[in-house]
């Protein structure tokens, strides 16, 4: 009889736990990470729990997207909560996983996301293009942001912080866990299959091409104090030498998109990844619907149709953007919350 009440007794207070975790709003505020040099800027924005009620607005909302809701620019609530810091895509920004974001907060975690200079929608500068160590580099001055910050660095627990990277942000987020850039290997893959998207993107933007960029690429860029990882459908697993994949010794989970609308190739990314990460401590999943786009916000109804008039040939980012994509995304934001959790 004790212990039927001692069981109850914990399976009420962890129903009380996470009554109190779903209780939260999320809220948002803007954030800035200033360069000391001047070159290069960070803008975004910071996602994180409320006990506020209101006012609730849709933020990002028009004519395309569904916005997210949040309270803007309110208090945190009481305590100390994990950080999760957004990584997004080529030509993406801070705002593309929102929805991510805001779940998460309601959650109890605190989020931070930024537009990466040179490779985001408003800011594609060929030469900060061509410097994509410095991706990894921005992540890592966002969490210092963060963790020293008046007034946000007493809400954080520098113990739990976490990563989350969308295509070009999943690259990043494998350099920050130890992946190790390898431009011979590279090299020598695009000439076996130059007509691979990652092979036409980097000789684009002229990646390692100089000694002096090649030595900053195949730097060490990981951070330490990320503890786990999750990469949404990333492009450019074969940039990293295979040994330092093999080495890396933090959780991932990987998701890979099947519907390839994007012109990556699964077998040699996100399973290429799979493969050569520890299976020990590597989560992969990759439902037979999801879409590279599906980690992008939910469309309205109608914004195919808008973007396929006003923006001919983006309107691919809303295809089964929608209700399928609400449905994806819960199941995505499901599956990260609980990776983070046990991680």
């Amino acid at each position: 009889m004790k212990i039927l009440f001692l069981l109850l007794a914990t399976v009420l207070a962890a129903l009380s736990v996470s009554a109190r975790a779903q209780a939260h709003q999320p809220a948002m505020t803007a954030i800035a990470v200033t360069d000391p040099d001047g070159g290069r800027d960070l803008e975004g924005f910071l996602w994180y729990p409320t006990d506020a009620s209101g006012p609730v607005t849709h933020d990002f909302q028009s004519k395309v997207w569904v916005g997210t809701r949040v309270v803007k620019d309110a208090n945190f609530a009481a305590g100390r909560f994990p950080l999760v810091v957004l990584s997004h895509g080529m030509f993406g920004n801070a705002y593309n996983q929102a929805w991510l974001a805001a779940a998460l907060a309601k959650r109890g975690y605190i989020v931070a996301a930024i537009s990466h200079p040179g490779t985001s929608t408003w800011s594609r500068d060929p030469d900060q293009r061509r410097q994509l160590w410095e991706r990894p580099g921005d992540i890592s001055r966002l969490i210092d942001h963060v963790l020293s910050a008046p007034g946000l660095a007493n809400h954080v627990d520098a113990e739990r912080i976490f990563m989350a990277g969308h295509s070009l942000g999943g690259f990043t987020a494998v350099a920050l866990a130890g992946g190790r850039y390898d431009a011979a290997k590279l090299n020598e893959f695009c000439e076996r299959t130059p007509g691979e998207l990652v092979c036409g993107i980097f000789n684009g933007w002229k990646i390692a091409k100089t000694p002096a960029d090649r030595a900053a690429m195949e730097a060490d860029l990981s951070d330490p104090r990320i503890r786990a990882f999750a990469v949404f459908d990333l492009g450019g697993t074969q940039s990293f030498s295979t040994a330092s994949l093999r080495r890396i010794d933090r959780p991932m989970l990987v998701f890979g998109a099947p519907i390839m609308n994007s012109g990556l190739t699964l077998d040699i990314e996100s399973r290429a990844l799979i493969d050569a990460l520890p299976p020990e401590r590597t989560e992969y999943i990759e439902p037979e619907t999801l879409s590279h786009f599906d980690f992008l916000g939910q469309c309205k109804a109608g914004g195919l149709e808008l973007l396929a008039r006003e923006e001919p040939g983006d309107e691919i980012i809303c295809i089964n953007g929608g209700a399928p994509r609400a449905a994806k995304h819960k199941m995505i934001i499901d599956a990260v919350a609980r990776f983070f959790s046990k991680s």
